[in-house]
């Protein structure tokens, strides 16, 4: 399973227009275009010019291009104009053609180029599952890390323990043979 890919998926689904990743980004090489344009429909959108942020909530929905990111609420922190934070809360889904990835809360960190998913993170591709309660990716050095601590730990999962379920990709049937005319 590619965490990167969830990972981007996330990052293209949240910036704002104009906060577009440098041209070397990994985000350019896994198909997803972080120029194409970012449509964004909530409830409510408030901006607070004074504190420099701007929060979409109720039923917000974050597209561009085939990404998706889904949340009870968005926050965008820009100081000067320019994203340095966001902050995706409460029921956060990312849909990607890649798979999928949920957890209650997710940050990302501008300039350290940090994304965090916390809560109950499930990921998803195919049949392919992995559970944890902390998703840490670093889009500068490319390491994902998947944790989970017993405190923290959702219902149903053993406390301190990340789990992963793969299955194999199955072989298509061979094709019988076709049956002669004599």
């Amino acid at each position: 399973m590619k965490l990167s890919v969830f990972v981007l998926a996330f990052l293209a689904a949240s910036l704002p227009s104009g906060s577009a990743l440098p041209a070397a980004a990994p985000a350019q090489t896994l198909g997803l275009d972080a120029t194409q344009p970012i449509a964004v429909n909530a409830d409510s959108f408030l901006a607070d010019l004074n504190g420099e942020t701007g929060t979409y909530t109720g039923n917000v929905i974050v597209t561009q291009g085939p990404v998706r990111l889904h949340a009870d609420e968005v926050k965008v922190v820009a100081p000067g104009g320019k994203a340095s934070r966001m902050e995706a809360n409460g029921h956060v889904v990312v849909d990607s053609p890649s798979g999928q990835a949920v957890g209650d809360n997710g940050v990302y960190d501008v300039p350290e180029r940090l994304l965090t998913l916390t809560g109950s993170v499930v990921l998803t591709k195919d049949a392919n599952v992995m559970r944890g309660n902390a998703l840490e990716v670093s889009m500068a050095t490319g390491l994902a890390k998947l944790t989970a601590t017993a405190e923290n730990a959702p219902p149903g999962q053993p406390k301190g323990r990340v789990q992963g379920l793969f299955v194999p990709a199955q072989k298509a049937p061979p094709n019988p043979p076709t049956p002669q005319n004599p």
